[in-house]
């Protein structure tokens, strides 16, 4: 096809000290390993698209937002091909990358402005899917120097504690499902200390953990984090460890299993309320809705990722395999949704 394609995707820079949500060990440097993984695929990605698409570029997004836009404006693509979730390692201005696209005139893939920011705040998305009765564990946020008031927790233990404002499992770890008082109000300290922003206290679902991928108005096939090799006095969470460490415990036993082994009447149940909370944050062309089944297969929305992991080993990509599409067209399909829509178009892609 005869278009110019530019690939942004944010440089890897390292915002914390400490990514893991527990204490490093002693002489341990920790970089945000989320970032790096995935701008080591740049190049790949930019074949898979070349074999589609006559045109295809590449920037790394900074701080040096002037150079940025020139560079934007002389390649003056057709479609931006948004994978940029940070800049400088702060998820804050995930949002506002797409306005400038916008500004600018270009039409660019996945999700805009106002529904990655209601996303990346998990309260903000909690209340949105509360107001669509939806359902999603019980929660409280508390702001960064709020005192902890355990009257109003209306939760029994266990619970788990995370950043409020973060993705890619910064900051949770195997500490953060706390089963007492002292080790909330320990993992809450930890967390402002390292990171020195809201935290939330949720209701911890024991229970499956099914990824739901949606691509424009279809559910993949569903995926689920088999946590059977984990040993027994680790919660069964998905960590940053299991995601981006793989020496670490949690990266070696937290296996994807696609497609998830559920019954027809629990896969239609968890598709619709996907689709529900998709539809709920204002998503379109693509995103991942994490899901918890309790005891009683009841499915809980824990997260709305609108601008997902799609690099080649991804959940996203092993649904969209088994649904028959392969990466390259994968990324096609993404561009053709950018394609067919004009480049200051902000409306949900399914109207609810």
């Amino acid at each position: 096809m005869k278009n110019k394609i530019l690939i942004c995707y944010n440089d890897p820079v390292s915002l914390y000290d400490n990514y893991l949500g527990k204490e490093l060990s002693s002489n341990e440097e920790f970089t945000d390993l989320s970032e790096k993984g995935f701008s080591q695929q740049i190049d790949f990605i930019k074949n898979e698209l070349e074999k589609n698409f006559s045109e295809v570029y590449t920037l790394g997004f900074n701080r040096d937002i002037l150079s940025i836009i020139n560079s934007i404006k002389n390649i003056n693509p057709d479609v931006i091909v948004n994978f940029v979730e940070s800049i400088d390692g702060d998820a804050e201005y995930e949002s506002h990358v797409t306005g400038l696209y916008e500004l600018l005139g270009i039409r660019y893939t996945g999700n805009y402005g106002f529904c990655l920011a209601n996303c990346l705040s998990k309260t903000r998305t909690k209340q949105i899917l509360s107001s669509h009765k939806i359902s999603t564990p019980k929660f409280l946020t508390l702001a960064v120097n709020e005192k902890l008031e355990e009257s109003k927790l209306n939760m029994s233990f266990p619970l788990i504690v995370k950043l409020a404002r973060e993705d890619a499992s910064i900051g949770i770890s195997e500490l953060s499902v706390v089963k007492d008082s002292a080790e909330l109000k320990r993992q809450i300290n930890f967390l402002r200390k390292n990171y020195k922003q809201s935290v939330i206290i949720e209701e911890y679902i024991e229970g499956r953990e099914i990824n739901v991928s949606i691509l424009g108005d279809k559910v993949l096939p569903l995926s689920e984090i088999r946590f059977d090799g984990l040993p027994e006095n680790y919660p069964k969470i998905i960590t940053y460890e299991a995601k981006w460490s793989p020496n670490s415990i949690y990266y070696k036993n937290t296996v994807p299993k696609c497609p998830a082994d559920v019954s027809d009447k629990l896969r239609i149940k968890i598709e619709q309320i996907a689709y529900e909370a998709f539809n709920a944050l204002g998503c379109r062309d693509y995103a991942r809705v994490d899901i918890r089944l309790s005891n009683k297969n009841v499915p809980y929305v824990i997260e709305v990722n609108p601008n997902p992991d799609i690099s080649v080993d991804s959940g996203f990509v092993r649904s969209a395999s088994y649904a028959g599409l392969n990466y390259s067209d994968l990324l096609k399909t993404l561009v053709e949704f950018a394609l067919n829509r004009k480049a200051y178009d902000t409306t949900f892609a399914v109207e609810g």
